[in-house]
């Protein structure tokens, strides 16, 4: 099987020698932690199993947050806290999308764009949830951003899942949503577009904002999703997992890799095949800047108001569902803490660190110096 370090291996040096010039210091981290994920460069932990009385090795991970084989664990850890958190209400999942004009201002300022597309996207449906046409108080949400299709092209959008609950802090009272329904799509439009167009403005951004971006069609969806497990798992593969897994590639031969995709509208798996070079720049875009939060919390469902969403859930008695059994269960899956011989349970007796991992170019040698 193809993987995505053996994509890097094979092309980084020649990608290397032509970007070395544009490449970001986020891009060259990402390709070097990759092809060092799992080697002896990071150390190893030593297993030792009881019953059959031999130590294992097990190299350490780079726990890069873009890396394909450092982020099975997390995913489901994050699913299991997002299930001891579901209210015993309709959830709703609500998308927010920029036209394709502004997708070069985006990708070419990330930190600042997506800040902004945080907090306008969530202020609007804050706004909107107050009107005493809808929830009349205010809700809680969690949004995720979301960069790539599946055929890794760049499409930035935010997902928001939101319980139908709504606090009024005036009379202390919850209210909930009407069946199937939270706030107004068209005026949810309409507003996300004046708001982030006005707070482009205020930036340095204002002068390379393209002509027409704000005068056609804004899409922002939404729709009911039930109790919200089904929605938090669908979300999950886009909290932890990166734009392409192993899973997906295909083979590389002649310069060329080949993937496979689900086709967005028929649903139909399919194949594609473009030039290496093309193929790393598709996933390297989607790389994000240091210490960006691509989940946030808001509402009653921020960290700091965790008294405030306890004292809701009492008020609404929902059950605590404990997922400790499962999360550790998984844990111990997926991390090789299993010995291979005979599937008992090891203990870890020493965890061996090395140095300071080479610089990129070492890794790929004089070629691409």
């Amino acid at each position: 099987m193809t993987t995505l370090a053996d994509v890097l291996r094979m092309h980084g040096p020649e990608y290397l020698k032509r970007y070395q010039n544009n490449l970001l210091p986020s891009h060259r981290k990402v390709m070097r932690d990759i092809l060092l994920c799992r080697s002896d460069y990071l150390g190893w932990h030593e297993w030792f199993c009881p019953q059959c009385q031999k130590i294992h090795y097990l190299n350490n991970s780079c726990r890069n947050r873009h890396c394909p084989q450092c982020q099975k664990d997390k995913t489901q850890n994050w699913i299991n806290r997002q299930q001891e958190m579901l209210l015993p209400a309709e959830y709703f999942l609500f998308t927010f999308t920029i036209p394709q004009q502004l997708r070069p201002l985006a990708r070419a300022n990330q930190k600042l764009f997506f800040n902004i597309l945080f907090k306008v996207s969530s202020q609007c449906l804050q706004i909107l949830a107050k009107d005493k046409r809808f929830l009349n108080g205010q809700t809680g949400m969690v949004g995720i951003l979301h960069s790539w299709t599946q055929t890794l092209d760049y499409h930035p959008h935010i997902h928001y899942i939101i319980p139908g609950i709504a606090l009024d802090s005036q009379k202390q009272i919850l209210r909930y949503a009407k069946d199937g329904f939270l706030v107004h799509i068209k005026p949810l439009s309409r507003l996300f577009c004046y708001k982030l167009k006005k707070a482009l403005i205020q930036t340095s951004l204002k002068d390379k904002i393209p002509t027409y971006s704000f005068n056609g069609k804004w899409v922002v969806h939404g729709k009911s999703v039930g109790s919200g497990i089904h929605a938090i798992k669908y979300l999950a593969q886009y909290v932890y997992r990166i734009a392409i897994s192993d899973q997906r590639i295909i083979a590389c031969n002649n310069g060329m890799v080949t993937f496979k995709y689900k086709d967005r509208d028929s649903k139909i798996e399919k194949f594609m095949t473009i030039p290496a070079l093309e193929f790393m720049r598709r996933f390297l875009q989607h790389i994000l800047p240091k210490g960006f939060q691509k989940i946030r919390y808001y509402g009653f469902l921020h960290p700091k108001r965790k008294l405030l969403f306890n004292r809701m859930r009492l008020l609404l008695k929902a059950k605590l569902q404990s997922h400790a059994g499962q999360e550790n269960k998984s844990l111990i899956t997926n991390t090789g803490m299993l010995c291979p011989d005979c599937g008992r349970t090891m203990i870890c007796i020493a965890c061996i660190t090395t140095g300071r991992p080479p610089p990129l170019n070492k890794l790929f040698g004089k070629t691409a110096a």
